[in-house]
């Protein structure tokens, strides 16, 4: 499995109407977790991030919002963000720009956002233009590979504090295929920020 750990200045530059990062001048980080929200892994994610103050923003499979609303809403209680991640984690690459604009729609019902983040980080140029009339498109700059089943927790905590700096937007995902990497990497990730003087926030 090929991905990179800090998203390359070329990435950026093919897509440069997306969000990457926000201005390294405050000391701010960006906390951001996928594809939930889910029955164990969300409300440990809350609770971290309660501990340390931590605000931050969850990208919502449109589905999973309809089968764990109580969650949903605990997320926005609890002061956190949240964004559109489709209604079915559809590939932009390999859906028509219509089906996916629709399937987007459909989570659009239950996720009031104007934040998008497409699943996989696999968009289209086409489709980045259709959804930039109402949705500020959130991709990241530092990928914490939880989802890689072949890598350890610590080598996610690696991949995270050797490459986090102010205005870094980090990818987690509070799924059951992250569950046991993210739930070692978080609570570290989280007391590196705090040692470090970084605040932690929502994108908002």
């Amino acid at each position: 499995m090929f991905y990179f750990t800090k998203t390359p200045a070329l990435l950026k530059s093919l897509y440069k109407s997306c969000i990457w990062n926000f201005s390294p001048a405050a000391p701010v980080v960006y906390l951001t977790f996928d594809d939930g929200p889910h029955p164990k892994a969300t409300p440990f994610v809350l609770e971290q991030l309660k501990k340390y103050d931590a605000k931050a923003t969850f990208f919502c499979i449109g589905k999973n919002v309809v089968e764990h609303p109580d969650i949903y809403q605990q997320i926005l209680l609890e002061g956190h963000a949240v964004g559109n991640h489709t209604h079915n984690h559809l590939n932009g690459w390999k859906t028509g720009t219509q089906a996916y604009l629709s399937n987007i729609g459909d989570a659009a019902q239950y996720i009031r956002s104007d934040l998008f983040r497409p699943p996989y980080g696999r968009i289209t140029p086409f489709q980045v233009k259709q959804l930039k009339q109402n949705y500020r498109i959130i991709m990241w700059d530092v990928l914490s590979a939880d989802f890689d089943t072949a890598i350890t927790g610590e080598a996610c905590v690696q991949n995270v504090v050797f490459k986090l700096q102010a205005g870094s937007i980090v990818v987690f995902h509070d799924s059951e295929k992250a569950w046991d990497r993210m739930s070692f990497a978080l609570p570290r990730v989280l007391e590196h920020c705090k040692r470090q003087g970084w605040r932690v926030e929502a994108i908002t």
